[in-house]
């Protein structure tokens, strides 16, 4: 049972209190994600922040949002915080703002690139950074019950804060300089989401010629069949308008995908070596390095080593590629999914500003989209299959499962130096990932369907 003040806001949730994954918390709304749960997150992060001043809320364009960002008001009000709801917005944007405006930390309501049906809670300290592992260590115990609190001094009022969004826009703008995209036509994607705020605003300041796709907030349809994680509306509608490029983002707009003029995807790890490549340039890459994923592309670590580059790979998870880049004064890093942090932006992914460099470093160059594609590297074919594992601990403990390590360590002897195998249980759904890259296609079909074939027959037999 919790203590003192938190039992009038309702009951502890012992053993069942969910854990960190590698985006926050995340699951079904309404039932894995109930209001009964915010209301004990939002009280225990109120009394895990440590700085004074308002906690800000955001949320994607989710139907369960609202009841959400309710729930989470109101346990943060028990724990004597103030909160300012920014309403619908971009996740970036709320780190962005905890800086501007000296907030306690914040809050992301969003499920990302999830099906609608999903939600989430991203929780951010005053630094603007992600909640360290020692913070949500102590949010956990305390959504378990397993610590004493005194009862806050005061009750926390909620304020309406959508406002301060003009400050994220402002800083969009002044990312990109001087630099315009008079006439140059683009097409955006904006799945129904969080981009739908901003995205095409900011694009339209600078003069793009415009053509917008699920331009506007809709929760019931965010990321279905569109943006981010379905590609073929924008591919198509390029093509259709004669347009030099186009963005996809994302349901909380922290990541972009892009598509050239002919059709053909424009992913994280071609933005980071394009860009990186700028950047190496004009000498304002430290040290050569660039920081990526165990998911990223090998034909990429290859090419930027050839560009005398050093490519610093970290686990699955902005946060990890946030504390390398931290840890090593990289300038720039990001994941294969369009996650992408730059230093001298905030370290913060920040798809539409990632779309806006993107845009404007080709439109300065003189260069199409298509032709600096093309000067970029070839992708070895890789392959990226999801098996589904209900039971947590077989999915998390997969490497104990003999039969499937030595399935792996056949494939990477049988691959050698021109492939990798990658195994890893996600961190936002129930589904261990089996990755094969190699430079023949045929090597990374087989051995995909052969590990996943394992895995489906061995961690879930009965």
């Amino acid at each position: 049972m919790l203590q003192s003040a938190v039992p009038s806001i309702g009951p502890s949730l012992g053993s069942s209190a969910p854990g960190f994954g590698t985006d926050g918390i995340r699951g079904r709304a309404g039932t894995e994600l109930s209001p009964a749960l915010c209301l004990q997150v939002g009280y225990w992060i109120g009394r895990v922040l440590k700085a004074d001043g308002p906690v800000l809320i955001g949320m994607d364009s989710r139907t369960s949002g609202s009841m959400l960002v309710a729930a989470l008001t109101a346990g943060l009000t028990a724990a004597g915080r103030d909160v300012w709801d920014l309403g619908l917005c971009a996740t970036p944007a709320v780190p962005l703002l905890i800086r501007e405006v000296g907030a306690a930390g914040g809050l992301m309501v969003s499920a990302s690139h999830n099906p609608p049906g999903d939600n989430g809670i991203k929780v951010f300290g005053a630094d603007g950074t992600k909640l360290s592992s020692e913070r949500q260590g102590r949010l956990e115990v305390g959504l378990r019950g397993d610590v004493e609190s005194e009862a806050p001094s005061r009750c926390g009022r909620s304020f309406q804060r959508q406002d301060l969004l003009t400050t994220y826009k402002d800083k969009l703008l002044h990312s990109v300089g001087d630099r315009r995209l008079n006439g140059v036509p683009i097409v955006l994607d904006l799945c129904w989401g969080s981009a739908t705020a901003c995205a095409a605003e900011v694009f339209q300041s600078l003069g793009a010629d415009l053509t917008v796709l699920h331009g506007q907030p809709d929760g019931e349809r965010i990321n279905v069949a569109c943006g981010s994680t379905q590609l073929n509306p924008l591919r198509q509608a390029v093509v259709a308008q004669g347009a030099v490029m186009g963005f996809a983002f994302d349901g909380d707009a922290d990541r972009m995908l892009a598509v050239d003029a002919q059709g053909r995807v424009v992913d994280g790890d071609h933005v980071l070596y394009l860009w990186g490549s700028v950047l190496q340039d004009q000498k304002a890459l430290p040290g050569e390095r660039l920081v990526a994923t165990v998911m990223s592309n090998l034909g990429f670590e290859r090419a930027w080593e050839r560009r005398s580059g050093v490519l610093e790979r970290t686990p699955v998870g902005d946060q990890h590629v946030h504390a390398a880049m931290v840890a090593s004064g990289a300038a720039l890093g990001g994941e294969q999914s369009g996650h992408i942090l730059a230093a001298s932006h905030g370290l913060c992914g920040d798809g539409v500003l990632t779309a806006l460099q993107l845009a404007t470093l080709c439109h300065g160059q003189d260069i199409a989209l298509s032709d600096w594609l093309d000067r970029s590297f070839k992708a070895y074919p890789q392959k990226l299959v999801n098996v589904t594992v209900p039971d947590p601990a077989r999915r998390k403990g997969w490497f104990s499962c003999i039969p499937l390590q030595e399935a792996v360590l056949e494939a990477e002897a049988t691959l050698g130096d021109v492939g990798r195998v990658l195994v890893r249980a996600s961190g936002t759904e129930p589904v261990l990932r089996v990755m094969v890259e190699a430079e023949e296609q045929s090597l990374v079909d087989h051995w995909t369907q052969h590990l996943a074939a394992f895995a489906d027959e061995h961690l879930n037999a009965a």
